[in-house]
């Protein structure tokens, strides 16, 4: 099955460029060069992941994520150059999945989206229920418990809703808790790519803070996800310390 990419950036050449590379690996490809055109495109056509620039007329990057968010689940790729860690935040905040920063490699981005559109199929995959299921599959930490069937995490009768990455990233901290798990197997347990550092480091920290932002009482004081300089993370066994 052809899978269809909308690539959204107001720069025709960017586009282009992108097109090429993904056609040649058997995408059909959509392109808007700004938000609202992009989202007339989505209300028409079958999008099984987007790709999308930050900075562009009449809709912007941002209100894009967000408006597809409100309705769909598709994968997002953000594709910028507003390289700042908040900007990542932000956008990744919104509800995209990834981002790269401009000026990129064509290769990079086919080989990130082909991950993506994986993960999600897999993803997709745990969340179809099985017949044999008896009861739901739970980690219980502290006063947190994760559903494994639901993609939840709930507090104190409150159930917060999760993305697949900041699942996986939980799924692996409260399995071993007190266990320091270094940022090379938290990326390749969540992402299911192999780690490379640098860029990578950055995406965990930004999924890292998005988790305690849901979490904590304090994200800035974190009683659960701790950091452990040097080495990675860990999830606290004793959320009384």
């Amino acid at each position: 099955m052809t899978n269809n990419i909308l690539i959204v950036d107001d720069q025709p050449e960017i586009a282009e460029l992108l097109k090429l590379y993904l056609e040649k690996e058997g995408f059909s490809i959509f392109e808007a060069y700004d938000g609202s055109e992009a989202l007339k495109i989505i209300s028409m056509e079958k999008i099984d992941l987007l790709l999308v620039d930050l900075m562009m007329p009449i809709i912007d990057g941002y209100q894009l994520i967000k408006k597809v968010r409100e309705e769909l689940e598709l994968p997002i790729i953000i594709i910028s150059a507003k390289g700042e860690d908040h900007e990542k935040i932000l956008g990744l905040g919104l509800g995209a999945d990834d981002f790269v920063q401009k000026p990129f490699n064509p290769l990079e981005v086919v080989a990130r989206v082909q991950s993506l559109l994986r993960r999600s199929y897999q993803y997709k995959s745990l969340q179809k229920e099985p017949n044999n299921i008896i009861k739901p599959r739970k980690k219980i930490v502290g006063e947190l418990v994760l559903d494994e069937d639901t993609f939840t995490i709930s507090h104190s009768n409150t159930v917060i809703s999760l993305t697949k990455i900041e699942f996986n990233i939980l799924d692996l901290l409260m399995d071993k808790p007190g266990r320091v798990f270094t940022k090379q197997q938290i990326f390749e347990k969540a992402w299911n790519e192999y780690y490379m550092g640098g860029e990578e480091d950055n995406t965990i920290n930004v999924h890292i803070s998005k988790i305690r932002d849901k979490i904590e009482k304090n994200p800035k004081k974190p009683m659960y996800i701790k950091t452990v300089r040097g080495l990675g993370y860990k999830f606290e066994r004793n959320t009384n310390n």
